[in-house]
Order: structure tokens, then C-alpha cells, then sequence
């Protein structure tokens, strides 16, 4: 039986499985430097993870949906009224106080990280022969390596980073919960691992990149929120183990292994330069969205103007979230499959 990789071995463990455990080296070696890189390099580390990872990932939804001819016909109506939709409910959330509207962002993403690593979980498992308990365990798993750490957020002390502002959370603190909360997690990691065990020498294979995204979220989303109470860690696998597999894998399937856009915007990246134009057209579009916000919003990293659009807020806020709110909901859609358990 061969291993399920979305394209290859190398390019999947390079862009897609690889990047969790690649930070996380990192991080345990550069560990002293953390706070110093963080200090006196804001602007570089708010520009690599913030701008060229995290808002541009965002845009690659679109050379799945937007730039895709027959995609965008396929799903007119979804594709035109959901950025609408997105925006109506910004403008009544954030009419409420901007707390309510970015509190109800930061869950909308919270689910949308998940699922995500959800996703991946499942395309490795697609050639596995699936039952009901077996189906039911890897998702058990899956969800537990994310769900326990925003738990442990949310039951713990104040941690130092947030996902979008301050307070944006419901916070209790309480050790009791957590001390279950954890050996629930652990018992189900320990019976996922020795179900995995028996199975693989029962089966004579082990699905590599599967329980490789398995360990690689795990690890990340731990060491991220729960060991770690660092803004930068946080940042680094948080942003990176989403946002470079998420745009590796809409170049893998959606531009490398298509060999039909004659024409369209699409057309000019069939040749060996697509990755370079590919990653261009994204940093270039999350560029300018990030300078908008910093214009309009921010003020904090690029200082370009002393005109005051505080009472615009209402308007700029929910009109500047749409292509990252309607990406949360949109990756709903684009990636459902025919369940066949």
C-alpha cells in the first residue's frame, strides 16, 4: 500500500507536514533569542508571519474559487452573496463595540484553524479502508490536539498573546477543570497511539503523513499555547503550520496538477515560473490589504498618515474583514467531499 501524499514526499513534508515540527526545532534552539528577535525586529517578524503568511494565505482561496472560471460559475451565487452576507454581519456585530465583532472573528477562526487540520487529517487518511470506529478516533484525535489547548486558554491564566485583540475570549480560570481536561487528552492520545501501533503490525503499513499531521498539530498547538506563554512562539506556530500548508496545498491541487486553464487569469501559470508568480500575486494582494489596515486602522508598524478615521471605524473594520471572514467560512464549502462513513 503506498502513502497517501497529497503530491509527493518531499514537497509534502517540506510545505505541508513539515513546517509544525521545522518552528518547533527552531523555537528549542533560538529559545534565549526569542525575546531579543521579538524586541528589535517587530516590524521584519510583523511582515514574514503577519503579511506574507498569514493575510496571504487568505488569498490563495482564490485560485480555487475567484480565479477559476468554471469553479466560479460553479458556485455563482455562493461566491457573490457570502463577502455580502460577511460584511452585513460585521457592520451589525461591530455596532454592538468593536470587542463584540473581533471576539466573534477570533472563534469564527479558532473553528476555521481546526477544521483545517481537520482537513489535511482526513485527505492522508483517504485511501485507509475507513469503519466507524476508526473514523470516529482519528476525528476524536484530531480535535482533541486543538480543542484541549483553546480549552487550556480559556480555563488557565492570562496568557500573553492573543488572536486578534485583548479579552476577546471567555476566560474562567480554574485548575480543577483542568487537571481532568488534560488527562482526558492524555488517555485519548495514549489510545490512539496504541490502537495505531496494533494496527500497523496487524496491517503491515503505517500511514506516515497522516500521523505525522497527527503528531505535527499536536505538537504545535501544545508547545504553541499551552508550555510556551509567548506572543512570538505563538505567532510562529500558530501562522506557519496554518498558512504555508494551506497555500501549499491550493498550489499542489489547484495550479500544478491542472493542466486546463487555456485561458483567464489562470492561463500564465502553467510554465515553471508559476510558484514564483503564484506567491507574487498573494504577497502582493496581502500587501496591500495590510496596508490598508495599518492606514486606516492600526498606526503601529507603518506610519503613513496623521489623518484620524476613528469615526469611520464602523464602516473600515467589517468592510476590511470581509476577504478573511468570508476565507473562514468560504474553506466550508470549497472542500467538502461525498462522505462514504
Amino acid at each position: 500500500m503506498k502513502q497517501p501524499w497529497i503530491h509527493k514526499a518531499k514537497t509534502d513534508w517540506l510545505f505541508i507536514i513539515g513546517p509544525s515540527f521545522f518552528v518547533l526545532a527552531l523555537v528549542f534552539l533560538f529559545q534565549d533569542y526569542i525575546t531579543k528577535i521579538e524586541n528589535e525586529y517587530s516590524f521584519y517578524t510583523w511582515l514574514f508571519l503577519i503579511v506574507f503568511i498569514d493575510v496571504a494565505h487568505v488569498y490563495a482561496t482564490l485560485f480555487k474559487t475567484y480565479f477559476v472560471k468554471d469553479e466560479f460559475q460553479k458556485k455563482k451565487k455562493l461566491l457573490i452573496l457570502l463577502p455580502i452576507i460577511c460584511f452585513a454581519i460585521s457592520l451589525i456585530l461591530f455596532s454592538f463595540g468593536s470587542l463584540v465583532f473581533w471576539s466573534f472573528l477570533a472563534y469564527i477562526a479558532v473553528f476555521h484553524f481546526i477544521r483545517q487540520q481537520y482537513g489535511f487529517m482526513r485527505l492522508y487518511a483517504r485511501t485507509e479502508e475507513k469503519t466507524r470506529i476508526s473514523v470516529f478516533l482519528d476525528n476524536l484525535t484530531i480535535y482533541s490536539v486543538t480543542v484541549y489547548p483553546m480549552l487550556f486558554w480559556f480555563f488557565s491564566s492570562n496568557r500573553k498573546f492573543n488572536w486578534f485583540v485583548e479579552n476577546e475570549f471567555f476566560h474562567f480560570e480554574n485548575q480543577g477543570v483542568l487537571e481532568i481536561l488534560f488527562w482526558i487528552y492524555i488517555a485519548i492520545l495514549i489510545l490512539y497511539a496504541v490502537r495505531t501501533v496494533i494496527l500497523s503490525i496487524k496491517n503491515q503499513f503505517f500511514n506516515v503523513p497522516k500521523n505525522s499531521i497527527i503528531v505535527g498539530t499536536a505538537l504545535s498547538w501544545y508547545f504553541g499555547i499551552v508550555y510556551f506563554n509567548d506572543d512570538l512562539i505563538f505567532t510562529l506556530l500558530n501562522v506557519i503550520s496554518h498558512g504555508m500548508p494551506y497555500m501549499a496545498l491550493i498550489y499542489f491541487k489547484e495550479i500544478k496538477n491542472r493542466t486546463n486553464y487555456r485561458s483567464g487569469i489562470l492561463s500564465f501559470l502553467n510554465g515553471y515560473k508559476a510558484v514564483f508568480i503564484y506567491v507574487a500575486i498573494l504577497v502582493l494582494i496581502a500587501f496591500t490589504e495590510e496596508f490598508f489596515w495599518e492606514f486606516f486602522v492600526w498606526n503601529e508598524n507603518i506610519s503613513v498618515s496623521s489623518f484620524d478615521f476613528s469615526g469611520w471605524q464602523f464602516l473600515v473594520v467589517p468592510l476590511l474583514s470581509v476577504p478573511q471572514f468570508t476565507h473562514y467560512l468560504l474553506d466550508g464549502f470549497i472542500w467538502k467531499t461525498k462522505k462514504t462513513i
